[in-house]
């Protein structure tokens, strides 16, 4: 892809007219005044047009993209955010099935061969054109956890070296409320981190027994997210241990194997009680996935507003630029996934919380960082690139304010995020919309671990405190029942299918606004203030800031 900064500019021919440029006239000015939906609705309309191609990483959509985000913090009078720079470089690879993968199970009653993505689904993040196992030893490591402060080890005294781990789906909390944080779910039950755990230990290959409840999802989730082509970051300079297989089995194919081992379901509720000791099923595992890579080059897009008087201090707001681009049509025959809401509607809103920090008369105190990241679809790619490059160092990143998906029906009274217990960005948040007599409500299913499928997430493994807040369904005319009854119909309709497009007739982008503008005054306050917000006692992150906080001194 060339230089961004080198095309000529096509989108924005009137800057001032297509953000509603305002210049703040007092010291006192907040910048509020600056938020314009239908700005807000230009650029979302833009973004999620046809001519985007519904903006995959490596694609022409990219490329229109990536011009329109610099062409439009050029236009606001931003600076490069990555030296003379808007853009990093995120190089990752391409990986795609050239052949269905296998597996197939041997055991003292006999071999057990399984059906590529109806049975399970397999795939492999080394770039190499075949991966194969064959008579690999399989292990039964519970939830394959390893969290110290829970005193949970389902790998003590465990060697798993070469071998072949098969885990359970979320942690002992989802069936326990007395053990780690409850039914909220923390990092150690969510599938990347079982993936993370078993390559650390050595392990060949990790397979996760599925349960619809346990994952908050259905298998058939698994079938379309993973059953194809996967972009993964490219690690050739900077190798790491990696799995030769990962991925997934049915429920009733973990039943199957489990009674070819002798072993039945008691051994699945052993596993959820604390002292269960991990052990070795009379099983052997041969399996093989066919791929083929493509290296390339996508980009996060970096803006920034440097500090008045702390430059070195960082406060960041983020969203991801990127969708599913074209896929299989739908019954009306449509086959671009413009992403309207996930994620245009939350990189529109950047632009405007960055045009409300231009609008004022005094410049932030502490610098001000718009990050605009890619790949987000194919696992928070663009964010974790940033996490292990960082532009500016995390031990003096006061925190990052993610947004992703805004409320496109109307305003509510109530906000909510995932994460409960996580941060002390939670108490800002709801310091913030009670000023304006709103109220933060609980998370719907904190179960599901939503805290950890969103770019904030890389942040705060990296220790930095972050928070994504979602718009919230408590409806300010019609009540919480119409507003879970459009949050229901944008996930069963809309959500990563070609129809979430912007819809003039049908949008209401007044409460999207209020809660863009609730996430800006929280960064207002950071940007402008001395305080350093902190891991609660309890968070899985909260030891990794510590370890930093020295670097602030």
């Amino acid at each position: 892809m060339a230089n961004p900064l080198s095309r000529a500019v096509v989108y924005l021919i009137v800057p001032c007219a297509f953000f509603a440029c305002h210049q703040g006239d007092s010291a006192t000015d907040t910048g509020l005044a600056s938020f314009n939906k239908d700005s807000l609705a230009a650029a979302i309309k833009t973004l999620s047009s046809d001519a985007f191609e519904g903006r995959r990483p490596f694609t022409p959509g990219e490329t229109k993209t990536i011009d329109f985000l610099v062409q439009s913090y050029t236009a606001l009078g931003l600076e490069p955010g990555n030296g003379n720079s808007y853009t990093q470089d995120v190089p990752m690879v391409e990986i795609s099935p050239s052949a269905p993968s296998s597996l197939q199970f041997s055991s003292p009653k006999g071999a057990i061969s399984l059906q590529n993505i109806t049975d399970f689904v397999c795939w492999t993040e080394r770039p190499d054109t075949l991966d194969v196992l064959k008579g690999n030893d399989v292990i039964f490591a519970g939830f394959g956890i390893v969290a110290p402060e829970y005193h949970w080890n389902d790998y003590a005294g465990l060697d798993v070296k070469g071998k072949t781990v098969i885990v359970m789906v979320n942690d002992p909390g989802f069936y326990d409320s007395t053990l780690f944080k409850g039914h909220t779910m923390t990092y150690y039950g969510r599938w990347t981190y079982k993936y993370e755990e078993a390559a650390r230990q050595g392990a060949s290959a990790c397979l996760i027994i599925h349960n619809t409840a346990a994952a908050s999802y259905p298998f058939s989730v698994v079938q379309s997210s993973n059953g194809g082509v996967k972009l993964h970051l490219d690690t050739r300079n900077n190798p790491s241990y990696q799995l030769t297989l990962q991925g997934w089995i049915t429920e009733p194919v973990a039943m199957k194997l489990l009674a070819a081992a002798r072993k039945d379901s008691s051994l699945l509720k052993l596993a959820q009680h604390p002292g269960f000791k991990a052990l070795p099923l009379d099983l052997k595992l041969s399996g093989a996935v066919h791929a083929k890579e493509v290296y390339n080059q996508s980009h996060n897009v970096i803006a920034r507003i440097t500090g008045s008087k702390f430059p070195n201090e960082y406060v960041i707001f983020s969203a991801h630029w990127d969708h599913l681009g074209i896929g299989k049509p739908d019954p009306k025959g449509d086959s671009i996934y413009n992403g309207a809401a996930d994620n245009a509607s939350g990189t529109a809103a950047l632009l405007q919380i960055a045009k409300a920090f231009k609008s004022l008369p005094e410049k932030p105190e502490r610098t001000v960082i718009f990050l605009s990241v890619t790949a987000e679809e194919q696992g928070l790619l663009g964010s974790a690139w940033y996490a292990q490059h960082p532009v500016y160092p995390l031990a003096t990143t006061v925190a990052n304010l993610n947004i992703d998906v805004i409320n496109t029906y109307g305003p509510t009274k109530d906000v909510t995020y995932s994460g409960k217990g996580q941060s002390d960005l939670e108490d800002y948040l709801a310091e913030e919309i009670k000023k304006n007599g709103r109220y933060v409500a609980p998370e719907d299913h904190p179960e599901a671990g939503h805290y950890f499928r969103s770019d904030h997430f890389n942040f705060a493994r990296a220790g930095v405190p972050s928070l994504t807040a979602d718009g919230g369904v408590d409806d300010v005319t019609r009540g919480i029942a119409y507003g879970k009854q459009k949050h229901d119909e944008y996930t069963a309709q809309r959500y990563h299918q070609p129809s979430d497009e912007y819809d003039a007739n049908t949008w209401n982008l007044d409460g999207g606004l209020q809660d863009i503008e609730v996430v800006y005054e929280i960064g207002h306050r950071l940007a402008y203030g001395r305080e350093w917000p902190n891991w609660k006692a309890g968070s899985e992150f909260k030891a990794i800031r510590e370890q930093t906080a020295a670097e602030r001194k």
